[in-house]
């Protein structure tokens, strides 16, 4: 039975959307914290914040580089557990279209009651039994849309029967879905689960109908009528996550993002020595010496002109929305790196205003190359924050990259509100 106590919330359509959005945490503000909503300080302000950040992360990055300066939370392990035989991996799904419809509610019945030295014994016809809701609920068990089929449908209620039995009512089609979905319908936001064991009651069941009992009057002792049952709602939403993670890969094609989340997690997306881009978002998961797990995704590539949906620059810009923080993967084997960050920071602000404020570090790739070490210095007197040169392939620095992530994401005041309990299991 649905109920609603102290943890768990049910949202109902029937709620306003105003009342709804009153329900909804925000996240899209994620410019640094204290910042002046004065137009003509906001300059100011993100001149001073990012100054601000330059000198704490070469604080930081200097600590790295002595043994005994470095917190051991900010220690990465090594993960040596190989992938099961036969595991394939699923690719991460954080958005979908599902269509519900409610069970049917079981048709009423017709029947006249004969017994022993009584044949017309009157109306004997139950009453049918409603069909089960679908209900979406959030919990941290699940961690991605991909388990969600394109349409759900709500088992239907017993139909009535003789002797006066009633059918049995449908049980509710229960439906976990990860913490922080957003449900909507028609483009207007109804309901934000956020929090733990939270319902929403996405398509109603229908009542079942009455039987011939239900129709006796004192002028009708033997009705013939029954009713049918109701139908189910049928609906279509729009489900999305509003965190897919802690830290997002961005880059062009190419630039040795799904390499790199292959060497700091156990997750598995396709490499190749030919050049190509990943189609679907994967999540990785970084573990601490504390226990604290960091999720990293890799983002597909994107090219100049995403704003505009050039190369499903829609699709891939959506997913950087999800992230939290950003880490700027660029190819230190290509001449001039610091034109992608140019491309990659202002096709982020073109599609959204203040995308590219969100807390990020920069990244040089490829260092292993000969012709990667002239760019990647020229690179570093280019860009304001710090560049960390890595060589994803062979493992260069990515130590010290991942305890610049946690040290990155502890100072992001919208830290992501998902666990990642299960997200590779």
């Amino acid at each position: 039975m649905l109920t609603a106590n102290a943890s768990r919330i049910i949202y109902r359509r029937s709620k306003t959307v105003n009342e709804l959005r009153k329900s909804l945490v925000c996240c899209k503000n994620y410019s640094a914290s204290g910042l002046s909503h004065n137009p003509d300080d906001r300059v100011h302000d993100a001149s001073a914040a990012l100054q601000n950040l330059r000198h704490d992360m070469q604080k930081f990055l200097s600590l790295m580089s002595t043994s005994s300066g470095l917190d051991t939370r900010y220690i990465p392990l090594v993960r040596k557990k190989e992938t099961k035989p036969g595991f394939t991996q699923r690719h991460f799904k954080d958005h979908t279209i599902l269509k519900v419809r409610g069970g049917n509610g079981g048709d009423g019945a017709v029947s006249m009651l004969s017994v022993y030295r009584k044949e017309f014994a009157g109306p004997d016809g139950g009453d049918g039994g409603n069909g089960g809701h679908v209900v979406l609920k959030a919990t941290k068990a699940k961690n991605s849309l991909c388990h969600l089929p394109c349409s759900i449908s709500g088992p239907n209620g017993e139909c009535g029967r003789k002797h006066d039995c009633h059918g049995a009512n449908a049980e509710h089609m229960v439906v976990e879905v990860p913490l922080g979905t957003i449900v909507s319908y028609e483009g207007k936001v109804l309901a934000s689960l956020d929090v733990e064991n939270a319902l929403f009651v996405a398509a109603r069941g229908g009542a079942g109908g009455k039987g011939n009992v239900f129709f006796c009057t004192d002028t009708d002792q033997a009705p013939k009528v029954a009713e049918y049952g109701g139908k189910g709602e049928q609906l279509t939403y729009e489900i999305e996550l509003r965190t897919i993670a802690d830290i997002g890969l961005i880059g062009f094609p190419n630039a040795g993002k799904s390499t790199l989340l292959r060497a700091i997690s156990r997750a598995r997306p396709k490499v190749a020595n030919y050049p190509f881009t990943t189609l679907n978002p994967h999540v990785g998961i970084v573990h601490y010496a504390d226990m604290f797990q960091l999720a990293v995704a890799d983002i597909p590539g994107l090219v100049e002109g995403a704003h505009v949906n050039k190369g499903l620059g829609y699709e891939f810009l959506r997913h950087v929305q999800r992230c939290a923080g950003l880490l700027y993967i660029l190819d230190g084997s290509q001449p001039e790196p610091w034109k992608q960050l140019e491309v990659l920071r202002r096709e982020l602000d073109l599609y959204d205003s203040g995308l590219s404020q969100r807390p990020y570090a920069v990244v040089a790739n490829k260092i292993d190359l000969d012709e990667a070490q002239q760019n990647v210095e020229e690179l570093k007197q280019r860009v304001d924050l710090p560049v960390i040169g890595i060589s994803a392939k062979r493992g260069d620095s990515v130590r010290h990259l991942l305890s610049l992530l946690r040290w990155l994401t502890e100072r992001n005041p919208n830290k992501s509100v998902m666990t990642h309990d299960t997200w590779e299991e």
